[in-house]
C-alpha cells in the first residue's frame, strides 16, 4: 500500500497457549451454513461469546453443539455489528478479543503470530492477518483511509507485504483488538448499523495515536459474502446500508457541507445507472442501485439506519469518544 509503513520485526517467543489470552467475539445472522467452520478451529482454552441478531435459522442449535460453553447473546431483533460486537466485547473477561465474521476461518499458528506482533509492537490497538478468500487468493485486509482510496489505481493484482506494517485501516473480517485500548477508543458507533463500522473506528483510534497493524505471516480464511443467508431482502439491506452508512462518515469526519455535496452527486450516480439498468433489464444491477438511491435519500431525510439505533446524525465533537 503507498501509505503503509514497514515495520522491523523484532523477535518474541511464542505464547504457549495463545488461546487462553483471547476472546473471540463473533455477530451471526442467520449464519447456519458457514458457523461450523467458523467455530471449528478454535482452540478449547479461548473465551467464546457470540451474540446472534435474531437468526431464524440453525444457527445456535450448531454453535452449542459445536461449542457448549459459548456466552451467547441471543437478539429478538437485529440490532446491526457495530452495536452487537459492542455487545459481545462488554462480556469480555481477556487480554484481547478477536472480532471474527462469521463466514471466517481462524488457527492456533494465526493468533499464536497476531499476539506474537501485539507483544512486540504495544501501541497496536488493532491487528489484522492476511485474508485469503475461499479460492485462496488474497483478500486486501488493509488500505489506505477511507476518503484517500479513490486517488490509488485499483488492487487487484497487488502483491501482498512480506512482513508487518503499519495501515490506515484494517478490515473487520477477522482483527485482534487490545482490550486496554479499547477502554480509551470507546466502543462502535451504534449509529452505524452495517458497513463503515470498522473504518470509523480505525481512524478514532489512530486519532487517539493508537496504531494499526498487519501481520501477514498470520493467515486466515474469509469466504466473503457468506456471514448471511443471500436473499432479495438481504441485497437490498446491504446496498441500502452502504449508502447511509457512506453519508454518516462524510458527515461526521467532513462536516454537513461535505455531506450534502456527496449525496446530490451520488443520487444522480445511482439514478441514472438505475435507469441504465432498467433499460437493459438488469434487474440485479437496478435493484442494487435503487436500495442504494434509496438509502442516500433516507440519510438526508434524517431516517436512522435502523430501527434499533438511537441516532440519524453524528453526535456533537464535544461527545464523541475519543
Amino acid at each position: 500500500m503507498p501509505t503503509a509503513a514497514n515495520i522491523d520485526t523484532p523477535h518474541s517467543e511464542p505464547s504457549p497457549n495463545p488461546w487462553s489470552r483471547v476472546s473471540v467475539v463473533v455477530v451471526t445472522h442467520h449464519s447456519a451454513a458457514v458457523i461450523a467452520a467458523c467455530l471449528a478451529e478454535i482452540g478449547a482454552s479461548a473465551e467464546v461469546i457470540l451474540v446472534d441478531n435474531a437468526s431464524d435459522d440453525d444457527t445456535l442449535d450448531i454453535v452449542t453443539g459445536i461449542t457448549p460453553r459459548a456466552k451467547i447473546r441471543r437478539n429478538k431483533t437485529g440490532v446491526g455489528y457495530g452495536a452487537g460486537a459492542n455487545q459481545g466485547l462488554s462480556e469480555v473477561s481477556r487480554e484481547f478479543a478477536l472480532l471474527a465474521n462469521p463466514d471466517s476461518q481462524t488457527n492456533t499458528d494465526a493468533i499464536a503470530k497476531l499476539l506474537e506482533a501485539a507483544d512486540q509492537y504495544p501501541d497496536a490497538a488493532l491487528l489484522s492477518p492476511r485474508v485469503l478468500d475461499a479460492a485462496g487468493a488474497d483478500e486486501p485486509a488493509h488500505d489506505v483511509e477511507m476518503f484517500a482510496r479513490r486517488n490509488y489505481p485499483s488492487r487487484t493484482h497487488e502483491t501482498p507485504p512480506d512482513g508487518p506494517v503499519c495501515a490506515a485501516y484494517l478490515s473487520g473480517a477477522v482483527v485482534l483488538l487490545r482490550m486496554s485500548a479499547l477502554e480509551e477508543i470507546g466502543p462502535f458507533d451504534e449509529a452505524i448499523f452495517l458497513y463503515y463500522e470498522d473504518d470509523d473506528f480505525c481512524m478514532r483510534l489512530r486519532a487517539a495515536g493508537h496504531s494499526a497493524i498487519l501481520v501477514p505471516g498470520a493467515v486466515v480464511r474469509h469466504a466473503g459474502g457468506g456471514s448471511v443467508r443471500p436473499s432479495a431482502h438481504y441485497r437490498w439491506e446491504k446496498f441500502w446500508h452502504m449508502a447511509w452508512s457512506r453519508l454518516y462518515l462524510e458527515d461526521k469526519c467532513r462536516g454537513a457541507g461535505a455531506r450534502n455535496r456527496l449525496a446530490w452527486s451520488l443520487i444522480g450516480h445511482y439514478a441514472l445507472k438505475a435507469l441504465g439498468n432498467i433499460l437493459r433489464v438488469d434487474r440485479s444491477k437496478t435493484w442494487r442501485d435503487l436500495a442504494r438511491l434509496c438509502g442516500t435519500l433516507g440519510y438526508l431525510l434524517g431516517i436512522p439506519a435502523s430501527r434499533t439505533t438511537r441516532r440519524a446524525r453524528p453526535l456533537p465533537l464535544d461527545q464523541r469518544t475519543p
